[in-house]
C-alpha cells in the first residue's frame, strides 16, 4: 500500500498584464519632471504621444501635475469649467449639533466630493487630423481669410470694372504685410482661446507658432500671386512674384520681433511702417497713371532690392533661432 505524497500548494498564475512587459511607461520621475518643467523636451514629446493611448500613465502624470505648482490652477479652471456646464457640487454632509454640556474636537477638513468630466480621447485618422486642425485652424478660419479674399477681389474690381490702371501696383504694394496679419490673428492670448494650455505643451510654443505661419503662408502665396498675374500688366512694374521674399522677410522679422513684444503687436509695428514706406511711391506724381505704381519697382525687383530681402530673412531666422525659448513662456502682451 503506498502512502499518498503531501500535495503541493498550487502556485498563483500570474494575472495577464494590461500591457505587455516590453512597453515603455511613464516613471513617477518622468511624470515628475514633466509637471516641473524640468524634462527635455524629447521625453515630454514621448511622454504625451504615450498618454494618449495609455490610461495608467495618464493618470500618473495628471496626478503629479494635480500635485505640482500648476495643481490650483488646474483646480479652478476645472470647477469654472464644471460650472459653466451646470455641475453642482454635492453638498457637504450636515453634522449634527453638539449635545448640551458636551465639547466635540474641531472636525477634519476634507474636500467636497467631485464628479470628473471625462474627455473622450480620438484615436487613429480622425485624430490625426483633430490634432492639426487645431494646430493650423486659427490660420485658417476666422475673417483673415476672408480678408485676403476681399483684397484680392477688390484689385480685381478695380481693375476691371473701375479701368484703374494701378491695381496691380495696389495688390503688390499690400501683398507683404497679409502674412504679417494672419500671424497676428492666429497666435497668441488674444487670437487662440487655448493658449495657455498649449503654450504650455512642448507642442506648443515656437514649434506651434512656425506650423500656422506655414498655414498662413500656404494660403497667401498661392492666392496672392496668382491674382496679380491675372490683373492687367503695368509699364515698370515688377513681376507677380517679386513680393515673395520681401513677405518672407517681413514674416519672419515679425517672428524675431514679436518674441520681445508679442506677435500682435510686431505684426502691428512692422505691418504700418511698410504701409507708411510705400505710401508715398503708390500714390506717385499726379496726372501720371501708373508711375506710382511703377515707383515701387525699387522695392522690390533687381538683384540688389532681392539680395537685401534674402539677407534679411536670414538675418532675421538666425535672431529666431536664438530667441526660440522666449516663445516657452506666456505672452504678457
Amino acid at each position: 500500500m503506498t502512502t499518498p505524497r503531501p500535495s503541493r500548494p498550487s502556485s498563483p498564475r500570474p494575472r495577464p498584464s494590461a500591457h505587455p512587459p516590453s512597453s515603455w511607461h511613464v516613471t513617477d520621475a518622468l511624470a515628475l519632471r514633466y509637471a516641473e518643467g524640468s524634462a527635455a523636451e524629447t521625453d515630454a514629446w514621448s511622454l504625451e504621444k504615450h498618454v494618449e493611448s495609455c490610461t495608467p500613465c495618464a493618470g500618473r502624470v495628471s496626478d503629479a501635475v494635480r500635485a505640482g505648482a500648476a495643481g490650483p490652477a488646474l483646480a479652478a479652471v476645472r470647477e469654472e469649467l464644471l460650472a459653466s456646464l451646470g455641475h453642482r457640487p454635492a453638498p457637504a454632509p450636515a453634522t449634527p449639533a453638539p449635545r448640551p454640556g458636551r465639547t466635540t474636537a474641531a472636525p477634519s477638513y476634507r474636500p467636497a466630493p467631485t464628479t470628473a468630466v471625462p474627455l473622450p480621447a480620438v484615436h487613429g485618422p480622425l485624430g490625426r487630423w483633430a490634432r492639426l486642425w487645431y494646430a493650423v485652424g486659427p490660420a485658417l478660419r476666422g475673417s483673415w481669410v476672408v480678408a485676403v479674399l476681399l483684397v484680392v477681389g477688390g484689385a480685381f474690381g478695380l481693375a476691371h470694372g473701375a479701368g484703374v490702371q494701378g491695381a496691380r501696383g495696389l495688390l503688390l504694394a499690400v501683398s507683404p504685410v497679409l502674412p504679417l496679419a494672419g500671424v497676428a490673428v492666429s497666435y497668441g492670448r488674444h487670437a487662440d482661446p487655448l493658449y495657455e494650455i498649449a503654450a504650455s505643451t512642448p507642442s506648443g510654443g515656437l514649434r506651434l507658432l512656425l506650423t500656422r505661419t506655414a498655414a498662413v503662408l500656404a494660403v497667401c502665396v498661392p492666392l496672392l500671386t496668382a491674382g496679380g498675374a491675372l490683373l492687367p500688366p503695368t509699364a515698370g512694374l515688377p513681376g507677380t512674384a517679386t513680393w515673395l521674399l520681401p513677405g518672407l522677410a517681413l514674416t519672419l522679422a515679425t517672428l524675431a520681433l514679436g518674441s520681445f513684444v508679442g506677435c500682435r503687436a510686431a505684426a502691428a509695428t512692422l505691418g504700418g511702417g511698410w504701409l507708411l514706406a510705400v505710401t508715398g511711391p503708390l500714390l506717385g506724381p499726379p496726372g501720371a497713371p501708373g508711375a506710382g505704381a511703377a515707383a515701387l519697382a525699387p522695392y522690390f525687383s533687381g538683384p540688389a532690392a532681392q539680395g537685401a530681402w534674402a539677407t534679411a530673412a536670414l538675418v532675421c531666422a538666425a535672431l529666431l533661432v536664438l530667441r526660440r525659448r522666449s516663445f516657452d513662456h506666456l505672452e504678457s502682451r
